[in-house]
């Protein structure tokens, strides 16, 4: 019967032959039998074989375990718990005495949490302070506090401000007097931090006199917006107002007009019909809805960038740049 060729023979698996320094071969030596094919043969004295691993999804060596049954090293320092992201101690005031002094102070603090529930004395005299000095106040769950720092805030959280807040009343006096054509900006709940940072680089850049937010809803000025704002914040005055609605009919009144910039306007600001080179107040919108439309109501003239891509929309600290050069252009062309 003619044999299949599985039952061919097979040739001699050739052996692994070593040999020393003055390569001269060296005598194999017996070893433990293992049970696996060529395992008897025993590497010479000085030769070390690669370790075999085991089969498996973990292929690890084997080592200590815990008492839950997970396995650990030794040599290794544990893990310990890391503070939280927002932990900023430079920045952050905690508990109620230490808000209270502050404010007592006169320090210019960006914003202030209290525990939700909590009423006494204490916590009544700083709402009466924070509002006198249009510092804005929220009632959160403690779970808000305990996000913003692991410290003991015993229920009461501010952030520090690292500028100081001015009053645009003030400025505007200032200007007038001082014979010089207000170029303000006025920001309607734009809360990007780093845009906001980016829009007051814009602002210093283009001669902006001073930029408008309001209490609520705007950007925390913090040292990120400093940073993004390349120190710009520390050369423009910001003006927190508690209603911008009634910060805007108070410059009207003062014979500024106010330049809308939305996507929705009919005019564009390439057509040169809205003379900029007067007093004027730049109303920049939100990243989400744009400008409020009780705002648009109030504004003198609305304008849009003209736009020949399929987005159709831009970067508030982009189109802040653009409608802020426009200003500055009209006034160099007519100075």
């Amino acid at each position: 019967m003619e044999k299949s060729n599985d039952d061919r023979p097979r040739p001699l698996k050739e052996r692994r032959t070593y040999y020393d320094s003055e390569n001269r071969p060296v005598p194999r030596t017996p070893r433990r039998d293992t049970g696996r094919p060529g395992s008897n043969d025993e590497a010479p004295s000085g030769y070390r074989r690669p370790e075999s691993r085991p089969v498996g999804n973990d292929s690890r060596p084997e080592g200590p375990r815990n008492s839950e049954g997970r396995s650990f090293d030794k040599e290794k320092p544990r893990y310990t718990n890391r503070p939280a992201a927002a932990d900023r101690s430079i920045d952050m005031l905690f508990g109620l005495r230490p808000i209270m002094e502050a404010l007592s102070a006169g320090r210019t603090l960006e914003k202030i949490f209290l525990l939700r529930g909590t009423k006494n004395s204490l916590t009544q005299e700083i709402n009466d302070l924070a509002r006198q000095q249009g510092i804005p106040v929220s009632s959160v769950p403690v779970e808000k506090l305990d996000g913003l720092t692991r410290k003991n805030h015993q229920g009461a959280v501010a952030f520090v401000s690292p500028i100081d807040y001015m009053p645009l009343d003030s400025i505007l006096a200032g200007l007038y007097e001082e014979g010089k054509v207000p170029f303000l900006l006025i920001l309607d709940r734009v809360t990007d931090v780093r845009n906001f940072g980016a829009i007051a680089r814009n602002a210093e850049c283009m001669g902006v006199n001073a930029i408008v937010v309001p209490a609520r809803g705007a950007a925390q000025i913090n040292g990120d917006a400093v940073k993004t704002s390349a120190g710009a914040l520390n050369l423009v005055p910001v003006c927190r107002e508690a209603n911008l609605k009634d910060t805007i009919t108070f410059l009207r009144e003062s014979g500024v007009q106010i330049v809308a910039c939305t996507e929705k306007a009919d005019a564009s600001l390439e057509a040169g019909t809205v003379d900029l080179t007067g007093p004027v107040a730049v109303l920049m919108g939100s990243e989400e809805d744009g400008i409020s439309p009780e705002y648009l109501r109030l504004s003198d003239h609305r304008l849009r960038i003209p736009m020949t891509g399929q987005i159709g929309s831009l970067n508030v600290s982009v189109a802040s740049g653009i409608m802020l050069f426009e200003v500055l252009r009209q006034r160099l062309i007519k100075s």
